[in-house]
């Protein structure tokens, strides 16, 4: 028997069920941040650049959460996009919106 070429739907299910709860996170932290750099009070001691590119990092981290479910949905979720090969659990419950397996990861910096 040759190796998986895709996680099973249980699976698929795991990594969604992961990626909604930090997606949820995030966009309460994404929230929070903006509605701090609308007022005038600032929790946290942050200039407005930094609020500003703090929003900027939660909006690209959703995005690429957003993208990671579509890939799900597609089932071609965990896939690295250079080998065809599945990553890790490892390193999807780490990074879940991985398009990489860490082999390429590493070898690509």
């Amino acid at each position: 028997m040759g190796e998986k070429n895709r996680y099973s739907d249980e699976e698929l299910k795991e990594f969604e069920d992961l990626i909604l709860k930090k997606l949820r996170v995030a966009r309460e932290d994404r929230d929070s941040y903006k509605k701090e750099l609308a007022s005038e009070e600032n929790k946290r001691s942050l200039s407005k650049e930094d609020l500003n590119k703090l929003v900027e990092r939660y909006i690209n981290y959703i995005f690429k959460l957003e993208l990671a479910l579509l890939r799900i949905k597609k089932k071609t979720y965990g896939i690295c996009r250079e080998t065809g090969k599945l990553i890790s659990k490892e390193r999807l419950r780490s990074v879940p919106h991985a398009t990489l397996s860490i082999d390429v990861k590493m070898c690509s910096n």
